[in-house]
């Protein structure tokens, strides 16, 4: 390998990893916010969160991949030719086409490797995260409870709040719950809580030494009640938590789906599914081809603008793709055209970018 393309692909290396660096820092950040906040209004349960937060990264390594790769060959170009590195290549009779090699010695590895994600280990991390939801909404209301805390369970039809147990063979300690019904609005104080398994498979929560007080809203019905045991069942369906159940509620959602069954459905949504996990390694090697004429710039001239409309040029990009996916699964674009269409315009532009900045320009009479 010349000593032109060494220096290309190993400054590519070098910012594609800080840029990739940053983005999945900051995806994580925003990612974990979100997981720790459903954690603490008790969608999710604090155990997961370490797991969700890995399979969803796993999910957007793709995008990630493809726009760090897009900047790195960006940010290469630009500061070779704004640091007028350029002329000496252009001197030793070396063109901005033969960028094109050293790009794509970084590119098709990534597109590779966007791929395996997106055929395969995307589908498999959606599938894993709707394992644990599904895992999770079918935990009884007792094992969502936290001592200390407020947690909504039914959508909130259940709010409970428990402190630590002070008694051996307790499982909760004090506990308050405010339960509706169709008819009536429950508060239940106890000293204690439990759960027991009856011979048939129900499970109740047995709350000892307590109140209940009901009162019927907008009627002057009130009822007030004294327990020394009090139960109430905890509704889960066994079929419903078994793995192959949840696996089957997983797979339904068209992301989670594995490509070989997408492949056998042939319906229009799968087709669209389809048509977006080629889409990614593909518009990864589109734009990192596009970077090269992007990034060719006059160094005189301020560089914000050039980087705007290389931004403008990615992002209209990846919104006519996610257009073209829309449009395949309502079955307004077939997709024997869709799944090539958008990366044949933006191929087409970047070689008429390319012929623009390789064209040579007469020289004006004057």
């Amino acid at each position: 390998m010349s000593l032109f393309k060494r220096s290309v692909v190993s400054e590519i290396l070098s910012h594609a990893g800080v840029v990739f660096s940053t983005l999945l820092v900051v995806w994580l950040s925003v990612l974990l916010v979100r997981l720790l906040g459903e954690a603490a209004n008790g969608s999710i349960g604090a155990d997961v969160v370490f797991g969700l937060a890995t399979f969803s990264s796993i999910t957007a390594l793709p995008v990630i991949l493809s726009v760090s790769l897009f900047i790195a060959v960006l940010t290469t170009v630009t500061r070779n030719f704004r640091e007028s590195e350029m002329v000496v290549w252009f001197a030793s009779g070396l063109s901005l086409k033969d960028w094109v090699g050293p790009v794509m010695r970084c590119a098709v590895p990534a597109a590779l490797i966007i791929a395996f994600l997106t055929l395969f280990a995307s589908p498999w991390a959606y599938r894993q995260i709707a394992e644990y939801r599904q895992r999770y909404e079918q935990r009884s209301d007792l094992s969502k409870v936290t001592a200390g805390q407020f947690i909504e369970t039914q959508g909130g039809a259940r709010v409970f709040f428990a402190e630590d147990p002070v008694n051996e063979g307790d499982e909760l300690g004090k506990v308050v719950a405010r339960v509706i019904d169709e008819q009536w609005l429950s508060v239940v104080t106890a000293d204690s809580a439990r759960v027991e398994t009856q011979a048939n498979g129900d499970r109740f929560l047995v709350l000892t030494e307590g109140h209940r007080y009901d009162l019927k809203p907008g009627q002057p019905e009130f009822r007030l009640l004294d327990f020394e045991r009090y139960g109430f069942r905890l509704e889960r369906s066994a079929d419903a938590t078994t793995p192959a159940a949840m696996r089957e509620i997983a797979e339904r959602q068209i992301k989670a789906r594995p490509t070989e069954q997408l492949l056998r459905d042939n319906t229009e949504h799968a087709n669209s599914q389809i048509m977006w996990r080629l889409a990614l390694p593909l518009a990864a090697l589109n734009l990192a081809l596009l970077a090269i004429p992007l990034g060719a710039v006059n160094p005189r001239l301020g560089r914000s603008g050039d980087i705007l409309i290389a931004g403008l040029v990615g992002l209209l990009y990846m919104n006519l793709i996610n257009l073209s996916r829309g449009w395949i699964g309502n079955g307004q674009l077939h997709f024997s055209v869709g799944v090539w269409l958008v990366h044949a315009v933006f191929l087409g532009l970047m070689v008429f970018m390319m012929w623009r900045k390789l064209r040579v320009k007469a020289p004006r009479n004057s």
